[in-house]
């Protein structure tokens, strides 16, 4: 199991249809239509190397996402091609496109797939968001 905490921001929108992302940036755009959470502690180069060894195993993974007692889970898959090696960010993706910030591929659901009262907490400044990976 792999656990990330994040923050809540204002501008978070969580409406991009094939993915959604993670970042440690502290800033947060309208733009950033993708993005779930702020300041995380966690990005793709700091996840452990034993689960990035099982993410290379083609395994599937449960993204368990919570803020404020509310949760929504997520069902995204490894691939032996994941690089994994962002500083900064992780993107999940409904896609099967790699690169160093991708974490999961194939997922279940985007940003705008998320149960919307879990968003509506996620726009709260600095509320605090748990995002645990699972692996099947």
């Amino acid at each position: 199991m792999e656990e990330v905490i994040a923050y809540g921001h204002p501008n978070i929108r969580a409406t991009h249809k094939s993915t959604f992302e993670i970042t440690k940036e502290s800033t947060l755009t309208k733009r950033g239509d993708c993005i779930i959470g702020v300041k995380s502690n966690k990005a793709c180069k700091d996840i452990s190397e034993l689960f990035k060894k099982s993410l290379r195993n083609n395994v599937a993974v449960k993204v368990i996402i919570e803020c404020n007692g509310i949760k929504d889970e997520v069902i995204g898959y490894g691939d032996p091609n994941l690089i994994l090696s962002d500083p900064t960010s992780m993107v999940i993706r409904k896609s099967s496109y790699i690169c160093p910030r991708t974490l999961l591929i194939h997922a279940n659901k985007a940003a705008c797939d998320l149960d919307r009262r879990l968003v509506s907490f996620m726009k709260l400044f600095n509320s605090i968001i748990k995002i645990k990976f699972l692996i099947l």
